[in-house]
């Protein structure tokens, strides 16, 4: 279970909610309305008040990289540091998870950063974050970038990834409809608080 209690960041909160093993709680809201500063708070990748805890283990009782290998978040716009995509996946990656993404095989591993499209970086990103293995997730609005046959790829394999190894996933967005495909609930950020929308 991934649990925000009294959480504070910036001027914003306190935010409470939990989300139990295997399922996604959806968070829509305006442009500017916080979202992906909560997503960085519960990553403490920003400074924040309250507690953030994840199977009853605090953030605060981990390193920071330590705790965003568990809570790992897919940003907006994905953020590559080496020259060749290979250089960012574990040395045991199996691929297995590229096809699901669309991509046709391992031959990707041997591409250059440079030649990505927005897209094919964005499903990559995804791939990188579930190789692994976090136990939640916590994606901005990872489709963004993508046309509805990719979109749909990455809903399917977030949606098997969750149920498969039951962790939480908090999924950011603002396509209505594809928060009621993908989530169980919803939230919806305004005036500097969560406030119910299904």
């Amino acid at each position: 279970m991934l649990q925000v209690e009294q959480l504070c960041f910036l001027d914003w909160g306190p935010l409470s909610f939990s989300i139990e093993p295997g399922e996604c709680l959806g968070i829509s809201g305006d442009s500017g309305s916080g979202k992906s500063l909560l997503l960085r708070a519960i990553a403490d990748l920003d400074a924040h008040e309250g507690e953030v805890l994840l199977d009853g283990e605090g953030c605060v009782d981990h390193p920071g990289a330590a705790w965003r290998g568990r809570v790992a978040m897919l940003a907006a716009e994905s953020r590559w540091w080496f020259d060749s995509v290979r250089a960012h996946f574990p040395e045991d990656f199996d691929g297995s998870i590229l096809r699901g993404l669309g991509f046709s095989g391992k031959d990707v591993m041997g591409w250059d950063v440079s030649r990505l499209s927005a897209g094919e970086k964005q499903r990559l990103a995804l791939a990188r974050l579930l190789a692994r293995e976090p136990g939640a997730l916590l994606l901005d609005e990872p489709t963004a970038n993508l046309d509805p046959g990719a979109t749909g790829l990455v809903e399917q394999v977030v949606s098997v990834y969750r149920e498969q190894q039951q962790v939480p996933v908090v999924w950011v967005g603002h396509d209505e409809q594809q928060l009621r495909r993908v989530a169980n609930s919803a939230l919806c950020m305004q005036g500097k608080k969560l406030k119910k929308s299904w």
